[in-house]
């Protein structure tokens, strides 16, 4: 047979196929992994490319990538590095062709990169400013390629496609070391000079070794000219025409900026309501839900994915039953919104009515604040079975004046179990649990949580005041309401505990996330103020099974439970003096005096004085108290669907879905197994989620959330054949262990969206 061409350059050149160039680069693929199976897939790619009188190039690429993959198996999981090594070559050569350099030295000049970039109006010019050309110069020396190799090929996929800067034409240009230096250096630009290129240094540390991730906005645009940093907002909406209306504008300009959103709609009123004394004119809350649907369809993200949107009802609305049926798929289409997210706000006395099968009653909000002269959800109970929020709806009960409607407790509670079987929500708030843990109580409340349940932050709505004419102007002046703000970034687990980076990781995480807060730009202003009032930040955590699986830990023992209480309590106690380190350099948040951190109730009600740290919290909680604390809320663990597959590891605190499975592209189907997939940590993996009791899942959760002063994004597995009461009791032994939330119902009978805007 004649000898193979291989064509380059859409067959302007022509070479003829140089085998021994392609078994080298084989070999170096294969370097680190002896005991793969090297020959034959030599062998197998080298028949293919033979059998042809003709080649592409490119096809070459695609073809040792096709071959590899489809080793990837239980037995042979490291065949993912020598895929990814493969990809890596790729990129190195796409980025080496756009700027002009040999793609042997794999990563070429970085400040030519920044000088390009900015002047194509991709990066910000911020970096070029704030940094002179020797700083930047002596930064890029810490570049370490080798640190490309920690990817595995779905890690450095999924970053390539979505994060990695490409020119307007979608050409790629920066690599990934040179992503985690620019974030690294973004976010630490305004640092005082003398330490700056050392806080850098760290960052990139952090992020080059995957220690960490940050929020997918802040991923995605660290050092762009365009786009936020932060993951998710929530809006609490006024009972009123333009306070519904101005919601809705606020959500759709988040969302065109890659936002996710929760909005708290307790506050309007029911249907059937009054409107100026016209009895019945109400339409209630089902509309402005559909509104809502429309822009989270309409208002995309940056034309990558239609908007998310979750919406928050107190289980005492009167508008309650038909909330819950907002996503089925059958019933009046009409009272359907199928592309928003749900979330009920229950309080202890409905879930205690639900254990002893008695009455609730519903009410419209509206009619409640005319009659009684106050907002029944502006309460809550202070303590376990006692407190202002049962006083208050007693009141309401007696009150002959108010209209009710009284239902069955347990009814409710079915027709949201059935939602859940169907649809995976609504997602449950104990807000109870959630205000008496809330550490700014004496600034504010907290109505709901986010689109993915983990935050928990003072919340209140925006009021217009006025709106004057003045010369040609129109001039409309509002009062602030609390318009929470999420900054979020996470710790993986298993490499950053079993590389004993703890300490020093969360350190550097928490002075980012603190710039993230002045560096960001939101179009929604009265979510700068909050930013600025409460200096909010997320830490949370990824891999949760994975380190489990290190530690040869089963998931169903107390043995994990008790490793969650653990390993929260030190990244809890890491985080608070972060913090209040910072506080110490730049300055406590406004909000500060007055609150738990600084009365020291925060330390008390989780028992840190009498823990085996209590040295260490006394010692922190007096420092507190003389400096106070940078961030006024700290921590939440988010899903990180995305971020933790780009650090290799397991998302969130879940367990994994499957030892193997298959991920579908477009072009081909990649092969992903457990990571750190052994014999022996095969044996912690290898009952999934669906096959774990979740009771157990419940147990480690009420042991991790004592420590994490915000929320947990906590799913809950489940068979679609799960009897009614085994599911409720699922609920109502979360409720009893203190969660403050739950995520999804994943049943195997439905199919839920991941959420992206909260992966950190």
């Amino acid at each position: 047979m004649s000898e193979t061409i291989i064509t380059k350059d859409d067959g302007l050149r022509k070479l003829p196929f140089d085998r021994v160039r392609l078994d080298s680069f084989i070999d170096a693929c294969f370097v680190d992994y002896p005991n793969l199976e090297a020959d034959e897939y030599k062998a197998k790619v080298i028949r293919s490319i033979e059998a042809h009188e003709q080649y592409k190039a490119t096809e070459i690429t695609r073809l040792l990538t096709l071959l590899a993959l489809e080793n990837v198996r239980m037995e042979s999981p490291d065949w993912t590095f020598v895929a990814a090594r493969i990809l890596l070559r790729s990129l190195y050569k796409q980025a080496a062709r756009n700027r002009s350099y040999d793609s042997e030295k794999r990563y070429g000049d970085f400040y030519g990169l920044l000088k390009t970039l900015a002047g194509k109006g991709i990066y910000s010019a911020a970096i070029l400013e704030k940094y002179s050309r020797e700083e930047i110069e002596m930064l890029s020396a810490i570049i370490d390629p080798e640190r490309d190799y920690l990817f595995t090929y779905i890690g450095l996929k999924t970053l390539a496609d979505r994060y990695l800067a490409t020119d307007h034409e979608g050409q790629l240009y920066e690599l990934p070391q040179e992503r985690w230096l620019i974030i690294a250096m973004y976010l630490m630009q305004d640092e005082v000079s003398a330490k700056r290129t050392q806080y850098v240094a760290e960052v990139y540390w952090a992020l080059s070794n995957l220690y960490m991730t940050v929020a997918t906005p802040t991923l995605a645009n660290a050092g762009k000219a365009h786009g936020q940093l932060s993951s998710c907002f929530i809006d609490t909406v006024e009972d009123s025409l333009i306070g519904i209306y101005n919601s809705n504008t606020d959500v759709a300009r988040l969302s065109k900026d890659g936002g996710g959103i929760g909005v708290y709609l307790g506050k309007v009123r029911a249907k059937g309501s009054a409107i100026k004394g016209f009895v019945g004119a109400s339409s209630g809350v089902i509309p402005w839900i559909k509104q809502l649907n429309n822009t989270a369809v309409s208002v995309d993200q940056l034309g990558t994915r239609k908007g998310a949107i979750a919406v928050y009802l107190d289980v005492w609305h009167a508008d309650i039953m038909s909330f819950l049926d907002v996503k089925l798929n059958n019933g009046d289409d009409r009272l359907r919104a199928h592309d928003i997210f749900t979330g009920v706000c229950l309080p202890d006395l409905f879930m205690e009515q639900v254990e002893k099968r008695g009455d609730w009653y519903l009410f419209d909000p509206h009619e409640v604040r005319r009659v009684m002269g106050y907002s029944l959800e502006d309460f809550y109970d202070e303590e376990k079975g006692a407190g202002t929020f049962r006083e208050r709806y007693d009141e309401c009960v007696r009150n002959n004046a108010l209209k009710k409607t009284k239902v069955a407790a347990i009814d409710v509670m079915k027709r949201l179990l059935r939602s859940q079987l169907e649809t995976g929500g609504p997602f449950m708030f104990y807000r109870d649990e959630v205000n008496r843990k809330n550490p700014n109580k004496h600034a504010g409340m907290i109505y709901c949580s986010n689109l993915c349940t983990e935050i928990s932050q003072n919340m209140s709505p925006t009021e217009q005041f006025s709106e004057t004419i003045e010369g040609d102007q129109i001039v409309i002046r509002k009062q602030a309401g609390d318009f929470v703000v999420c900054n979020l970034s996470s710790i993986s687990l298993a490499r950053a505990i079993c590389g004993n980076a703890l300490g020093r990781l969360i350190r550097i995480q928490i002075r980012m996330l603190d710039n993230v807060i002045d560096l960001n730009t939101i179009d929604v202003k009265q979510a700068q103020i909050t930013n600025q009032k409460y200096r909010a930040v997320g830490l949370g955590t990824f891999g949760w099974h994975h380190l489990l699986a290190k530690y040869d830990i089963s998931w169903e023992s107390e043995r994990a439970v008790e490793l969650a209480d653990e390993i929260y309590e030190e990244i809890a106690y890491y985080t608070i003096k972060a913090s209040a380190d910072l506080a110490e350099e730049k300055g406590a948040y406004p909000m500060f005096i007055g609150s738990e951190w600084q009365t020291g109730e925060y330390f008390e009600k989780r028992g840190y004085f009498e823990s085996p740290m209590a040295p260490a919290w006394t010692e922190l909680s007096a420092r507190i108290r003389k400096h106070g604390i940078r961030n006024g809320y700290l921590m939440a663990v988010a899903p990180n669907a995305s971020t933790s597959i780009i650090a290799g590891s397991s998302a969130s605190i879940d367990p994994i879905f499957a030892v193997e499975y298959t991920e579908e592209k477009k072009d081909y189907r990649i092969p992903v197994t457990a990571p750190d997939l052994t014999h022996k940590t095969y044996a912690v993996y290898r009952k999934s989620a669906y096959m774990l009791d979740q009771f157990w899942s419940i147990k480690q959760n009420a042991a991790r959330q004592k420590h994490v002063d915000q929320a947990i994004s906590f799913n809950l597995y489940v068979p679609n054949t799960i009897p009614a009461k085994v599911l409720l009791d699922l609920h109502l032994t979360a409720w009893r262990a203190g969660l403050k939330t739950t995520y999804y119902l994943r049943s195997t009978a439905n199919e839920v969206d991941e959420c992206e805007w909260c992966s950190s």
